[in-house]
């Protein structure tokens, strides 16, 4: 059993018929949300077309209701695939992170920075 199924549909903030979507429990950011298919899947690697139309279809719903809600300046979205790339809860959930101006001291590289001291190369102007 996947602990996202079993939250209930009254905390569900966007659905479609193959997925619904939620905020997290442990918000990076002040409207962090997740993407989640409603079939029980590992990861995104192992979706149906259909599924990661519907997951894209959510995130696009998700990210127009944050706009209009919480007024981010950016975005980050994204998903751990496998214990070695973080990966704790092993039903796919994308993470949809809103990002404000100043949230970190300098966020280029953005995903890149999942491994400390990778995210900008050195030759990177500042």
């Amino acid at each position: 059993m996947s602990v996202f199924l079993a939250v209930s549909s009254e905390l569900w903030v966007a659905s479609n018929t193959l997925a619904f979507a939620i905020r997290d429990a442990n918000p990076v950011t002040d409207g962090h949300t997740l993407v989640i298919p409603r079939r029980l899947v590992v990861d995104f690697f192992g979706t149906t077309d259909e599924e990661r139309l519907a997951l894209f279809a959510l995130v696009d719903e998700v990210k127009r209701a944050l706009d209009a809600s919480h007024r981010p300046d950016g975005y980050n979205v994204g998903f751990n695939a496998g214990s070695a790339a973080g990966q704790t809860v092993f039903h796919l959930h994308l993470h949809v992170i809103p990002r404000y101006a100043g949230d970190v001291e300098d966020p280029r590289g953005g995903v890149r920075h999942v491994i400390p001291g990778r995210g900008v190369p050195p030759t990177s102007p500042r």
